[in-house]
């Protein structure tokens, strides 16, 4: 029995590395297949979450959705025919996790979905068409979320498939809390805990026109004003600000990407963050740090209904009456989300283990 776990983006290596050391425990044997942009970052990543290197790397490079998920089938087609895996492990929602899930089907390996179920219901965005259309292809689906299951089933999933074992996202967190609260990385950049907000963007409708990017840039000024914003930037996203000429307000604080446990540290003991991305909308819920996410909908919706986010888009009233409320000591306490409890990635890995040996 070989497993093949695949992840396309630094926030999944979060999401497997638990799964793959509990998958470890088990003696089950497994390769771990990398796909995603030209990185330099995620070297650091793989050391701080004690992962071992890729055994493939399947390196993507910019184009549109077609040529890269064709150009990542055909990679990933390759690995597949090389190493004949038994089960094939795919976390999130991007181009290559839709391109290994077609390919696997195809070979007819079987498939495990990670975080399966999520959805914003907002067909527009491509990492949506990716989940919906990976997931359909699954064999076994682990959900994080009670409404991950109720989708899957109101989409004509057999519930024999699905099994609601918590977020593996949060097993790393726990684990690593401590020692990148240890690390005390807002001295880095000479402010005290709660005396900064974190922002993070990659959200295709946030970044990919000039107009909308530097509008929510000029109202995140208002946020500048009152907390200094630390703003790890990746580099097309610092690309199109500068070839865009967009101004920024003087308290923005541009940054390179951040290695994991500095950026886990930072968001701990921020202020608030404000974030379009699912993976920190999960880590505020548990970290009980108010969160504004700058989208209309989320995938995450128990966040919403536990933790401590709110949708605001990109709205400039809802941005500042939030920051508002959150300076004031105002915004609501986060109740964490059922089975969020450190303990996801073992129940995945005992759930593959007794299909692995009544496969056998």
């Amino acid at each position: 029995m070989l497993i093949c776990n695949v992840v396309a983006a630094r926030s999944d290596l979060t999401r497997i590395a638990p799964i793959v050391h509990e998958l470890q425990r088990l003696d089950l044997q497994q390769i771990l297949v990398y796909a995603a942009l030209r990185d330099e970052g995620v070297q650091t990543s793989f050391e701080e979450l004690d992962l071992s290197q890729p055994n493939a790397l399947l390196e993507v490079e910019p184009g549109t959705h077609a040529r890269q998920t064709a150009s990542l089938m055909t990679a990933f087609e390759e690995v597949c025919r090389r190493y004949q895996p038994d089960l094939v492990v795919v976390t999130g929602d991007t181009n290559a996790a839709l391109a290994v899930t077609l390919v696997a089907a195809k070979l007819h390996s079987p498939i495990a979905r990670i975080e399966a179920g999520l959805r914003s219901f907002d067909r527009a965005m491509p990492g949506e068409i990716n989940r919906v259309l990976a997931d359909r292809l699954a064999d076994l689906l682990f959900t994080s979320e009670p409404a991950g299951g109720e989708n899957l089933c109101k989409e004509g999933i057999s519930p024999d498939k699905i099994y609601f074992v918590g977020s593996s996202l949060v097993d790393t967190l726990l684990v690593n809390l401590d020692a990148a609260v240890e690390r005390a990385p807002w001295r880095d950049f000479n402010l005290p805990p709660s005396g900064y907000a974190i922002l993070t963007l990659q959200h295709p409708s946030n970044v990919e026109s000039r107009e909308t990017l530097a509008e929510l840039l000029a109202t995140l000024g208002s946020v500048s004003r009152l907390l200094p914003v630390i703003f790890p930037v990746h580099p097309p996203i610092r690309s199109r600000i500068n070839e865009w000429d967009i101004n920024l307000p003087p308290s923005l604080r541009l940054v390179e990407p951040l290695p994991y446990r500095s950026f886990l540290g930072l968001v701990a003991r921020a202020k608030c963050v404000l974030t379009d991305s699912g993976a920190v909308q999960q880590e505020t819920a548990v970290l009980d740090i108010p969160c504004l996410t700058l989208r209309d909908s989320t995938e995450v919706p128990v966040t919403v209904t536990s933790g401590t986010n709110r949708l605001v888009g990109a709205d400039p009233h809802k941005i500042e009456e939030s920051i508002q409320m959150i300076v004031n000591g105002s915004w609501k306490v986060a109740d964490r989300p059922p089975l969020w409890d450190g303990l996801a990635s073992t129940r995945i890995a005992n759930v593959i283990a007794d299909w692995a040996a009544a496969r056998r």
